[in-house]
């Protein structure tokens, strides 16, 4: 596995003042190089005392803070004081120690940089856990307090997203995918996949390469989903770089679940990987190529879903508690990748998927998912060799599958958006 991350000097800037009213921009697009800020929105004290609340309740005191050199706040928070555990189902929430999980049989040692934050050689102390800070101007660029850390969106019923129309229009996001059957009891899933940096055209889209671990009805209310993977989102985070993420709901993305840490749930237990935290070195078109390996894994002693970094690096878990139908098992997985589409004056955009390239372009210059693999019912990983693939819109994003010894099941996809073919 490859793993993390270079990147550029673009940054964040908003003007904030608080008084009675504060002034924050609102972005309305982004550059490859650069965020611009081009409107204003009042915010009014009283919203601003909220936020400042809400912040108090994640950001956790903690033990040591590191200083990214790409701007983040890192800070070292016990682990038993982490946000997950304000969850009213976790309570007396006993942590799972990794050494109990079967798949932490070996201890790996990485070298060079893989996050950001650990450029300067500095690492958070044992019985802690690093979290990325959350500021003022990360709440503001939301919708609104409630849709902070939030996708925001109902998935569209695989059988139908192809043909609906609210897939590209309303529903705003489109995806090229690998998919399994729903018919089976899958217990996790891993692949590789490499990290790009693709251009994002407004502050509230965004693209991301990741693997869901689902269970429950896609057209109702009650589809449970964990996720893992790599997404740039410049409304999250304030800039452009790629990014460790999770995500998990229980109700169809309505109220429950968050990206990161950014609410009660998702349990840390590694003291080097921060969720949330800019991933270098990243690819770069025809010349190296740098990927991540992820794993979801359900735990058969104690039914957590843990979150595996790497060759045998695990980070957390989410715990059973949070879930109702993946409490028992997942029905489907996804491997791929995923944008949001605003069309900004009236045209699709010119966000990219992947690295901006079609899948026909092949190694170095299309993003690619290498070695699709399932956790089946006996605990063990094995190659997913029937798979099933979608794109709502091949001509703005595509996706094409194969099978060799070396990468096992693995596809290539994304695309640039907003072209002739794709207006």
């Amino acid at each position: 596995m490859g793993s993390a991350l270079r990147n550029d000097k673009r940054g964040f800037q908003a003007l904030f003042v608080p008084l009675f009213l504060a002034f924050f921009f609102v972005q309305n697009f982004a550059l490859v190089s650069s965020l611009n800020y081009t409107k204003y929105r009042q915010v009014s004290s009283l919203r601003l005392e909220r936020i400042q609340k809400h912040l108090q309740k994640i950001n956790k005191p903690p033990v040591m803070t590191i200083e990214s050199p790409d701007g983040d706040i890192i800070d070292c928070v016990h682990k038993r004081r982490q946000p997950a555990l304000d969850h009213p189902l976790l309570k007396n929430h006993k942590i799972q120690d990794e050494a109990s999980s079967e798949r932490n049989n070996e201890r790996v040692i990485i070298e060079g940089a893989w996050q950001m934050w650990h450029r300067n050689g500095t690492r958070c102390p044992k019985g802690t856990v690093p979290i990325r800070r959350s500021t003022e101007h990360d709440v503001l660029r939301a919708k609104s307090l409630f849709d902070f850390g939030k996708k925001q969106h109902r998935r569209i019923p695989l059988h139908r997203r192809a043909d609906a129309p609210d897939v590209v229009s309303g529903n705003g996001h489109e995806h090229a995918i690998a998919y399994t059957g729903s018919s089976q009891e899958v217990y996790g899933a891993r692949a590789t996949i490499n990290v790009w940096d693709p251009s994002i055209q407004v502050v509230n889209e965004f693209s991301l390469s990741q693997i869901w671990v689902l269970s429950g009805s896609f057209d109702g209310s009650d589809l449970n989903s964990i996720e893992a993977g790599w997404q740039v989102s410049p409304e999250l985070y304030g800039d452009s770089r790629p990014r460790l993420f999770t995500y998990w709901t229980s109700d169809s993305y309505q109220a429950t679940g968050c990206y990161n840490l950014l609410c009660a749930g998702f349990i840390q237990t590694n003291s080097r990987i921060a969720i949330g935290a800019a991933i270098s070195p990243i690819s770069t078109y025809a010349g190296n190529q740098f990927d991540i390996t992820i794993l979801i894994w359900k735990d058969p002693k104690l039914g957590n879903w843990w979150m595996g970094f790497g060759e045998n690096l695990l980070v957390g878990y989410w715990p059973a508690e949070l879930f109702t139908h993946l409490a028992d098992h997942a029905t489907m997985v996804e491997w791929g990748g995923e944008v949001v589409n605003s069309r900004a004056n009236g045209e699709h955009t010119s966000t990219q998927m992947g690295s901006g390239h079609f899948a026909e372009d092949g190694f170095g210059k299309a993003s690619y998912f290498r070695n699709l693999e399932i956790v089946d019912s006996d605990n063990s990983l094995s190659s997913v060799r029937d798979i099933s693939i979608l794109a709502e819109n091949t001509n703005c994003y595509n996706i094409k599958n194969s099978y060799n010894n070396e990468w096992g099941t693995h596809f290539y996809y994304g695309g640039p958006g907003r072209n002739p073919q794709c207006p």
